[in-house]
């Protein structure tokens, strides 16, 4: 017995404090953050010091003595007892678990089918596809939430009707995550005819960024695209790749946000809610201001909230639209003869909505910039107008105030 006490005992109780010790201290799982560790150190502690300090010299004063103690019954009875409840709690985990407490836990491996001769076994893959093997393909709008999830990755808004409209009315293209859930890349190419094509939502995970995700995702967008030229809106962050694949800035664009106040006068300029019967003559307004083959007009009659087009006694001179986007109404696209009647359909349009507006006017139309300010709408940040195989944007940009959305152009 005194073998068993010294030689075996006595180091099995230092070996299950030591080892853990080593694995709370020395992985997340820490030795104080978590109940179930922390129970379980005090009892490792408590039994092995009994163990050592009871068992042991009662195990050696028996021996001497050649009598007979109950005690040798006892502890070692204890010992066990205490060792299986750690083990009882370290199974079932009363305290719940503490990976849903923010410990990591390794993931499990991804398996795969693989065909043996006579049958098909399932077995782990060694790694995870590689981001550089994994396609550029085309995005639907299945994957709209996995599109909003990116943007939140990004901390920008979710945006999830604007991700449904540029679905929709453009091609989305992206790369999916190697690690199987989401996507490492976004983006949307709308085509308005053989004349232009924007690009938009250029977006890569936060995880996969700075690995040329982005590039490859532009080229892929530029190869799609052939011979038509591009346009699109930058933020001084993207500006640089854009520069680098041929892209040059030609214009600039200021966005506003905020509840409108009608300040001044009124226009004076009469303006109704858009019928059917006005959709042709939108649509030769928005050719005669964009000189593209495919107007935006379809595109903001199937999202937006309201349509509205402004008149005189020879017909409709403007039109715009406002579309729901998170709490704010998206004011676009705006297309008017003069800024009187660009000032006339944004007040209507603000008459019809309780949320804040929000715009990116074009900052050579200054008038119009300085008048919605002075109504509530306060500035928020430029963009700068990229085109690349043009030198600049068709059409008559005097009567082009504001695009549907920087992303669809």
């Amino acid at each position: 017995m005194k073998v068993f006490g010294d030689w075996l005992v006595t180091p099995v109780a230092l070996l299950s404090l030591t080892t853990g010790l080593v694995l709370s201290l020395g992985t997340p799982w820490g030795l104080t953050r978590h109940r179930l560790v922390w129970v379980k150190f005090w009892l490792t502690l408590v039994t092995g010091a009994a163990t050592i300090f009871v068992l042991r010299p009662g195990i050696s004063a028996a021996t001497a003595l050649g009598i007979p103690d109950s005690s040798l019954v006892a502890a070692p009875a204890v010992a066990p007892t205490a060792y299986f409840f750690m083990t009882a709690i370290s199974v079932l985990k009363p305290w719940g678990s503490p990976a849903a407490a923010g410990v990591s836990e390794p993931p499990p491996p991804l398996h795969v089918k693989r065909w043996t001769r006579d049958r098909c076994v399932s077995q782990p893959d060694p790694m995870p596809t590689s981001l550089a093997d994994l396609p550029v393909r085309r995005l639907t709008l299945g994957d709209l939430t996995a599109c909003a999830d990116l943007s939140e990755d990004r901390g920008w808004p979710r945006e999830e009707h604007k991700w449904g409209l540029l679905l929709a009315s453009g091609a989305g293209y992206g790369i999916d995550a190697p690690e199987g859930k989401g996507l490492a890349a976004a983006s949307v190419l709308t085509s308005y005819g053989p004349g232009l094509a924007t690009i938009g939502m250029v977006l890569v995970a936060q995880r996969h960024s700075r690995q040329g995700v982005g590039r490859r995702v532009m080229r892929h967008l530029v190869a799609e695209a052939g011979d038509t030229p591009l346009t699109l809106h930058a933020t001084p962050n993207g500006r640089p790749l854009y520069e680098e694949l041929g892209f040059t800035v030609t214009g600039r664009a200021e966005m506003v946000r905020g509840h409108f106040r009608p300040s001044g006068p009124p226009a004076g300029v009469p303006t109704r809610p858009a019928t059917a019967d006005d959709l042709p003559a939108i649509l030769r307004l928005d050719t005669r201001s964009s000189a593209w083959t495919h107007p935006r007009a379809h595109t903001a009659a199937a999202f937006a909230d309201q349509i509205r087009v402004a008149e005189d006694k020879n017909g409709i001179i403007g039109y715009a639209a406002a579309w729901p986007n998170m709490h704010t109404h998206v004011v676009g696209p705006l297309i008017a003869r003069d800024t009187q009647t660009a000032k006339a359909l944004v007040t209507s349009l603000a008459a019809g909505t309780d949320r804040p507006l929000r715009t990116d006017i074009d900052v050579r139309h200054e008038e119009l910039l300085a008048w919605v300010k002075v109504c509530g709408l306060e500035p928020v940040a430029f963009n700068d107008v990229m085109t690349y195989k043009i030198p600049a944007l068709p059409g008559d940009w005097t009567r082009r105030f504001a695009p549907l959305t920087l992303a669809a152009g």
